[in-house]
C-alpha cells in the first residue's frame, strides 16, 4: 500500500535535491497551512519550462503513468497528471502537476518556503490557495475557501 506521506517527502526531498522549483497545493497545503482535509493524491504547481525535469524525476519515484492533459476556467489552469502504481496492493497514488499560467502567477509569486523536519519545503500562500480553488470552484474548493478566510479572521 502506497503511504502518500512517504511519496510526498520522497518528492520534495528529490525536488530538492535537484534544486527544482515547485510549490505544494491542494490539500496537503492546506493541511500545511493547519486546515487538514482528507486528500488522496499530490498536487504542486510548477513552471512549465521546468516540467521535463518534474516529470523525471517523478518517474524515477514510480510515477510513470501519464494522463492525457488537462485544461479547464478557457486554459487558465494546465494540468498534467502522471500516477504511480502499487504492484502490490494494485493501489494508485495521483501527481498533479499544475502549470504556472498568467491566470495563477499570483499563486506561484506568492509561493512561502516553510520549514519542515526534512529541511524545508515551498507551499502557495493561503491567498494563492484561495486563487486556485477560486478557479476550480467545485463544491470541496468552496468550502476550503470558506476556512481559509475563517483562519485568516482568527
Amino acid at each position: 500500500m502506497l503511504d502518500l506521506f512517504d511519496e510526498f517527502k520522497a518528492l520534495v526531498l528529490a525536488l530538492e535535491a535537484n534544486r527544482i522549483d515547485y510549490a505544494v497545493c491542494g490539500g496537503l497545503a492546506l493541511a500545511v497551512h493547519a486546515l487538514a482535509r482528507a486528500t488522496i493524491d499530490i498536487d504542486l504547481l510548477v513552471v512549465p519550462a521546468d516540467l521535463e525535469r518534474v516529470q523525471a524525476v517523478a518517474g524515477q519515484l514510480g510515477f510513470t503513468i501519464p494522463a492525457a492533459p488537462m485544461s479547464f476556467q478557457g486554459g487558465a489552469v494546465e494540468i498534467r497528471r502522471l500516477s504511480k502504481l502499487d504492484d502490490l496492493g494494485g493501489d494508485l497514488l495521483m501527481l498533479d502537476l499544475l502549470l504556472v499560467t498568467p491566470a495563477i502567477d499570483k499563486a506561484w509569486a506568492g509561493r512561502q518556503p516553510m520549514a519542515w523536519e526534512y529541511g524545508t519545503v515551498w507551499v502557495v500562500s493561503r491567498e494563492g490557495l484561495a486563487l486556485l480553488k477560486s478557479l476550480r470552484g467545485s463544491g470541496q474548493d468552496q468550502e476550503d475557501i470558506k476556512r481559509l478566510s475563517e483562519k485568516d479572521e482568527d
